[in-house]
Protein backbone atom coordinates (compact mmCIF):
# COMPACT_ATOMS: atom_id res chain seq x y z
CA UNK A 1 0.00 0.00 0.00
CA UNK A 2 1.45 3.21 -0.79
CA UNK A 3 1.99 6.29 2.00
CA UNK A 4 -0.73 8.01 0.50
CA UNK A 5 -3.06 5.56 0.88
CA UNK A 6 -2.11 4.46 3.74
CA UNK A 7 -2.26 8.01 5.13
CA UNK A 8 -5.79 8.34 3.67
CA UNK A 9 -6.71 4.68 5.19
CA UNK A 10 -5.71 6.35 9.09
CA UNK A 11 -7.65 9.57 8.50
CA UNK A 12 -11.01 7.58 7.65
CA UNK A 13 -10.56 4.86 10.00
CA UNK A 14 -9.95 8.12 13.04
CA UNK A 15 -12.47 9.82 11.46
CA UNK A 16 -15.25 7.08 11.69
CA UNK A 17 -13.82 6.20 15.39
CA UNK A 18 -14.53 10.21 16.52
CA UNK A 19 -17.73 9.85 15.13
CA UNK A 20 -18.74 6.27 16.71
CA UNK A 21 -17.06 8.17 20.19
CA UNK A 22 -19.44 11.20 19.35
CA UNK A 23 -22.69 9.02 18.85
CA UNK A 24 -21.84 7.10 22.44
CA UNK A 25 -21.83 10.63 24.13
CA UNK A 26 -25.22 12.21 21.86
CA UNK A 27 -27.54 9.18 22.28
CA UNK A 28 -27.33 8.55 26.25
CA UNK A 29 -28.46 12.20 26.36
CA UNK A 30 -31.01 11.82 23.51
CA UNK A 31 -32.89 8.84 25.34
CA UNK A 32 -34.09 11.08 28.09
CA UNK A 33 -37.08 12.40 27.52
CA UNK A 34 -36.39 16.32 28.66
CA UNK A 35 -38.05 17.13 31.81
CA UNK A 36 -38.90 20.81 33.18
CA UNK A 37 -37.39 22.04 35.96
CA UNK A 38 -37.96 25.34 35.99
CA UNK A 39 -34.67 27.54 35.03
CA UNK A 40 -32.87 26.67 38.03
CA UNK A 41 -32.51 23.54 39.83
CA UNK A 42 -33.65 19.89 38.88
CA UNK A 43 -36.60 19.74 40.29
CA UNK A 44 -39.93 18.58 38.44
CA UNK A 45 -43.08 20.86 38.59
CA UNK A 46 -41.79 23.16 41.34
CA UNK A 47 -42.12 20.48 43.54
CA UNK A 48 -45.24 19.06 43.35
CA UNK A 49 -46.27 15.52 43.68
CA UNK A 50 -47.41 14.08 40.58
CA UNK A 51 -49.31 11.28 42.15
CA UNK A 52 -51.75 13.38 44.10
CA UNK A 53 -53.36 14.94 41.07
CA UNK A 54 -54.38 11.08 40.27
CA UNK A 55 -55.27 10.00 43.87
CA UNK A 56 -56.26 13.61 45.99
CA UNK A 57 -57.73 15.69 42.65
CA UNK A 58 -55.64 18.22 43.84
CA UNK A 59 -52.26 19.78 43.28
CA UNK A 60 -50.37 19.13 46.15
CA UNK A 61 -46.91 19.85 47.37
CA UNK A 62 -44.19 17.11 47.82
CA UNK A 63 -41.32 17.13 49.90
CA UNK A 64 -37.63 16.63 49.08
CA UNK A 65 -38.07 14.04 51.84
CA UNK A 66 -40.03 11.71 49.67
CA UNK A 67 -37.81 12.44 45.99
CA UNK A 68 -37.02 10.27 44.02
CA UNK A 69 -34.59 10.81 40.67
CA UNK A 70 -36.16 9.90 37.19
CA UNK A 71 -35.03 11.18 33.78
CA UNK A 72 -32.59 13.60 35.15
CA UNK A 73 -34.69 15.41 37.42
CA UNK A 74 -35.67 14.91 41.11
CA UNK A 75 -39.38 14.42 41.63
CA UNK A 76 -41.08 15.48 44.97
CA UNK A 77 -43.77 13.34 46.80
CA UNK A 78 -46.33 13.86 49.76
CA UNK A 79 -45.88 10.54 51.31
CA UNK A 80 -43.68 7.45 51.12
CA UNK A 81 -46.77 5.69 49.45
CA UNK A 82 -46.87 8.26 46.79
CA UNK A 83 -43.39 8.00 46.06
CA UNK A 84 -43.71 3.90 45.74
CA UNK A 85 -46.52 4.34 43.00
CA UNK A 86 -44.37 6.65 41.00
CA UNK A 87 -41.42 4.55 41.20
CA UNK A 88 -43.73 1.33 40.19
CA UNK A 89 -44.70 3.17 37.28
CA UNK A 90 -43.58 6.84 36.42
CA UNK A 91 -45.08 6.92 33.05
CA UNK A 92 -48.99 6.27 34.89
CA UNK A 93 -47.91 9.85 36.90
CA UNK A 94 -45.42 12.15 35.24
CA UNK A 95 -46.85 15.18 33.34
CA UNK A 96 -46.89 14.56 29.62
CA UNK A 97 -44.55 16.60 27.92
CA UNK A 98 -42.03 16.33 30.74
CA UNK A 99 -43.94 19.03 32.05
CA UNK A 100 -43.83 21.94 29.82
CA UNK A 101 -46.89 23.79 29.56
CA UNK A 102 -49.76 21.54 26.96
CA UNK A 103 -51.34 24.59 25.97
CA UNK A 104 -47.81 25.88 24.66
CA UNK A 105 -46.58 22.16 23.08
CA UNK A 106 -50.17 22.41 21.13
CA UNK A 107 -48.89 25.56 19.02
CA UNK A 108 -45.00 24.26 18.77
CA UNK A 109 -43.76 26.35 21.30
CA UNK A 110 -41.73 25.55 24.59
CA UNK A 111 -43.50 27.50 27.99
CA UNK A 112 -41.29 26.19 30.89
CA UNK A 113 -42.67 28.75 33.57
CA UNK A 114 -45.58 26.54 34.35
CA UNK A 115 -48.29 26.51 37.15
CA UNK A 116 -48.61 23.17 38.92
CA UNK A 117 -51.87 24.40 40.07
CA UNK A 118 -53.34 24.47 36.53
CA UNK A 119 -53.65 21.26 35.28
CA UNK A 120 -56.17 18.44 33.92
CA UNK A 121 -56.22 15.11 33.20
CA UNK A 122 -57.55 14.09 29.91
CA UNK A 123 -57.96 10.66 29.26
CA UNK A 124 -55.91 8.85 32.00
CA UNK A 125 -52.87 11.68 31.37
CA UNK A 126 -51.47 14.72 33.27
CA UNK A 127 -51.51 17.63 31.39
CA UNK A 128 -50.10 20.90 33.45
CA UNK A 129 -50.19 24.45 31.67
CA UNK A 130 -48.69 28.29 32.45
CA UNK A 131 -52.01 29.12 34.15
CA UNK A 132 -55.72 27.80 35.06
CA UNK A 133 -56.74 29.64 31.52
CA UNK A 134 -55.09 27.67 29.64
CA UNK A 135 -55.37 24.49 31.09
CA UNK A 136 -59.25 24.99 30.69
CA UNK A 137 -58.83 26.21 27.30
CA UNK A 138 -56.76 23.00 26.66
CA UNK A 139 -59.35 20.51 27.90
CA UNK A 140 -62.35 22.46 26.14
CA UNK A 141 -60.70 22.47 23.08
CA UNK A 142 -60.16 18.73 21.68
CA UNK A 143 -57.84 20.12 18.82
CA UNK A 144 -55.50 21.87 21.39
CA UNK A 145 -54.61 17.85 22.33
CA UNK A 146 -54.27 16.66 19.02
CA UNK A 147 -51.81 19.36 18.43
CA UNK A 148 -49.84 18.58 21.23
CA UNK A 149 -49.55 15.62 20.35
CA UNK A 150 -48.76 16.30 16.69
CA UNK A 151 -46.06 19.22 18.05
CA UNK A 152 -44.31 17.01 20.79
CA UNK A 153 -41.39 15.13 18.40
CA UNK A 154 -40.33 19.13 17.05
CA UNK A 155 -40.54 20.89 20.43
CA UNK A 156 -38.83 17.71 22.32
CA UNK A 157 -35.89 17.78 19.56
CA UNK A 158 -35.43 21.45 20.33
CA UNK A 159 -35.71 20.49 23.97
CA UNK A 160 -32.55 18.09 23.44
CA UNK A 161 -30.82 20.39 21.01
CA UNK A 162 -30.75 23.17 23.56
CA UNK A 163 -29.93 20.78 26.59
CA UNK A 164 -26.77 19.66 24.06
CA UNK A 165 -25.94 22.74 23.34
CA UNK A 166 -25.27 24.13 27.10
CA UNK A 167 -23.82 20.34 28.04
CA UNK A 168 -21.49 21.17 25.20
CA UNK A 169 -20.62 24.40 26.27
CA UNK A 170 -20.59 23.97 29.78
CA UNK A 171 -17.21 24.32 31.66
CA UNK A 172 -14.81 21.04 32.16
CA UNK A 173 -14.38 20.30 35.70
Amino acid sequence: MSENKLKRALRSAAAVGAMAMLVSFVQPAMAEEPVNTGYFGDVAIKGYDPVAYFTQHEAVEGSPKYSYHWLGATWHFASAENRDLFVGDPGKYAPQYGGYCADGVSSGTVTTNVDPKAWRIIEGKLYISYDPGAADGFEKNPTKLANSQKHWSEVEQTLVTEKLDKNWQAPAN
